[in-house]
This record gives structure tokens, sequence and C-alpha cells, in this order.
């Protein structure tokens, strides 16, 4: 039995109805919201334990949501799941690149958002490394510093502020240097992905972490049609 807490935010009525009949058919309980203050409001009144959160909504959209959600403390951890429409790909990107889990775009097929929720929820009860070869407190690269217990990265003593999957592909990343990682096992690994999502999730993550770090594509090498690796 589920019973997981599932936050569905958006502002067309029937398509709350459609995602609520079909969650509470898989035993999950459903709370909603329609637009992005009332969202924001309930992430932090209800604690659930994953938000589908459509990008287009009144007073706040779902992008300046997830920005609120991911920065306070007692939410950050709350996986959120973007509702995208067609078109809206750079949404998708500024979504990834903020801290939300995946997207799914309209319109979607129920088998499928159950199976990203399940994905999703499943790695978010794992959060702390499924990959059991990550057992270095902290890790030292160059002029960079990892430290795991703390969950901190400082480059030059100058602490870096990551999301959480930003945090989790670097350190799964430098705990396998040399090793080159592909897209699909960093996806299973870091979003818990099986059949669904896209590589091109990681792919963005690596782009921000260069940036945020100010490193070049010496460090994490891309490996042209495989993944990824720190030499």
């Amino acid at each position: 039995m589920s019973f997981e807490k599932i936050l569905i935010v958006d502002d067309e009525e029937h398509i709350i109805e459609l995602i609520k009949y079909n969650l509470e058919k898989n035993e999950y309980k459903v709370i909603t919201a329609y637009d992005g203050k009332e969202a924001y409001e309930k992430a932090i009144k209800e604690m659930p334990d994953l938000i589908l959160l459509d990008i287009m909504l009144p007073i706040l959209d779902g992008i300046e949501v997830c920005k609120k959600i991911k920065k306070d403390e007692k939410t950050e951890d709350i996986p959120i799941i973007m509702l995208t429409a067609k078109g809206e790909e750079m949404d998708k990107v500024i979504g990834l690149e903020i801290g939300a889990d995946d997207y799914i775009t309209k319109p979607f097929g129920v088998r499928e958002l159950i199976a990203r929720i399940k994905a999703v929820l499943r790695r978010s009860k794992n959060i702390k490394y499924q990959d059991k070869n990550l057992d270095n407190k902290k890790i030292k690269i160059d002029n960079i510093i990892i430290d795991i217990e703390k969950h901190e990265v400082t480059v030059n003593n100058e602490i870096k502020e990551l999301t959480l999957k930003e945090f989790e592909l670097l350190a799964i990343l430098a705990n396998n240097r040399g090793k080159v990682l592909s897209r699909n096992y960093l996806l299973d690994k870091i979003w818990g992905y099986e059949f669904y999502g896209e590589t091109r999730t990681v792919d963005v993550h690596i782009r921000h972490l260069r940036k945020k770090l100010n490193i070049n594509n010496n460090l994490i090498e891309t490996i042209r049609g495989v993944g990824y690796k720190i030499k």
C-alpha cells in the first residue's frame, strides 16, 4: 500500500480531477492547489512526499514556485515533477537547473505519469546515494573539496551553492574518478529513472555544474555518445 502524499498544482480543474482520480486509485493521498501562491503555502503546511507542479500558473508561475520551495530549508528536499506543455523547452531546462527532479509533457498518459512518480519517490527514499562505492566522507579533486557528510562543495575554500541533484551528480562522478559513467547509469542512480526520462537531463546538470564551479570540460570530460567522467 502506498499512502504517500502528493500535491497536485494546476489551474485547470479537469486536469487536477483526472490526476487526482488516478492517484487515489493507486492509493496515494492527494492534496491540490490552483495557483502558485497556494501551492507554496500548502507545500509548507502539508509537507507532501512529492509535488506535481504545472509551469503555467496564476499569481506565481511554476518556475518561481520551484525556486521558493528549493530555497526553503524546510521544503528543499521535496521532489518536484514539472508539468509542461509542448514547446516549453526552455522552461523544462530552467526547471531542471533550479532543482526539479523530472518533467512530463502534456498531454501525458496516466501509466507514464504513475511510473514517473514511483521512480522519483523511490529515489527520494534512498536519497543518500544508492551507489555502494560512494563511501568517502571527503573527496578532493584539484582545488575542489566535496564533503559528503556536510553536503558541501568548496572551490578554493569558497562554498558553492548546488542543488541536491547537482551535488549527487558531482559526488558520484568524483567517487568513480577515471571511470566513464553512462548517461543512463547516472539517470538511474541520481534520478531513479528506469524506462522513462531523457538523457538530456544529465547534460543540463553537467553544464550547470561546470558553470557554478567555474571548471572547464577538461575536468568533467564528455565522452561522446556515452557519458561523462572526471579525470
